[in-house]
C-alpha cells in the first residue's frame, strides 16, 4: 500500500526588532504543522547572517528597524541571494514604503493587523513562487488633480537644486530613507525615468517655477 507523502513544513525566518512581535508571530505560525520558524533576527545585518546560515524558504521582514531598515535589508539580501522570497510584514501603511519594497524585490506587502489566516495564505503563495497583491489603499496615494503632495513638491525643489537624498533629509529634518521614499514617489507620480526628467516635468507641469535672476 502506497503512503501519501506529507509535505515538508515551510521554513520561515522572522525579521523584526520588536521581540514581543516575533514571539507572538512565531507562536501563531508554530500552531500549524505547515510552518517551521527556523530563525529570528532583530536587525538587518543579523537577518543577512542568519539567511546565509539557514537559507529559509520565506522571510517575513519588517520595514522600520534600527541601524538598517527593512528596505535596505531587502536590497542587500536580494543582491546576495536573488532567489530569496521575502514577504514584508510591517506596521507602515505608507504607499511609498510599499512601492520601495516591491521595487526592491519583495513578493508581497502586508500590515501587521492582517488576520493570521491571510498571513498563512500569503506565506504559502510566496513559497510557491507567487506574488501577494497589496491591500486596498496602497496603490493610490489619494492624489487628485495635483500629481505631487506639498511635501513632494518641496522635495522636488531641492532635487532641482542638486541636493542628494542625504542632504535633503538633513535640510528637512527627516530620515534619509524617508527622503529616498519621497524621491521614488515623485518619480512614480510623474512617470519620470530619473531625477533630471522629474525636474523637467516639474517645470512643464508648473510645479517648479523658473528662478528670477536679478537685473544688474
Amino acid at each position: 500500500m502506497n503512503t501519501i507523502p506529507v509535505p515538508l513544513p515551510i521554513r520561515v525566518m522572522l525579521v523584526d526588532d520588536h521581540p514581543v512581535m516575533r514571539v507572538g508571530l512565531a507562536s501563531v505560525l508554530s500552531t500549524s504543522h505547515r510552518f517551521d520558524v527556523i530563525a529570528q533576527a532583530d536587525d538587518g545585518q543579523s537577518a543577512i547572517d542568519l539567511y546565509r546560515q539557514h537559507l529559509p524558504d520565506v522571510v517575513l521582514l519588517d520595514v522600520s528597524m534600527e541601524r538598517m531598515d527593512g528596505i535596505d535589508t531587502l536590497r542587500r539580501l536580494r543582491g546576495e541571494f536573488p532567489a530569496a522570497r521575502v514577504l514584508m510584514l510591517t506596521s507602515s501603511e505608507a504607499p511609498e514604503d510599499m512601492g520601495l519594497a516591491m521595487e526592491a524585490g519583495a513578493r508581497g506587502y502586508l500590515v501587521k493587523t492582517v488576520h493570521h489566516e491571510t498571513l498563512a495564505a500569503a506565506i504559502r503563495a510566496v513559497h510557491a513562487g507567487g506574488l501577494v497583491d497589496p491591500p486596498a489603499g496602497f496603490v493610490s496615494s489619494g492624489k487628485d488633480s495635483d500629481p505631487l503632495s506639498p511635501r513632494e513638491a518641496e522635495v522636488l525643489g531641492l532635487v532641482r537644486q542638486g541636493f542628494s537624498n542625504a542632504e535633503i533629509a538633513a535640510l528637512l529634518g527627516i530620515s534619509e530613507r524617508t527622503a529616498r521614499a519621497h524621491v521614488s514617489a515623485i518619480l512614480a507620480a510623474l512617470r519620470a525615468a530619473d531625477r533630471a526628467q522629474a525636474v523637467a516635468l516639474g517645470f512643464e507641469l508648473g510645479i517648479l517655477k523658473p528662478s528670477k535672476r536679478s537685473e544688474r
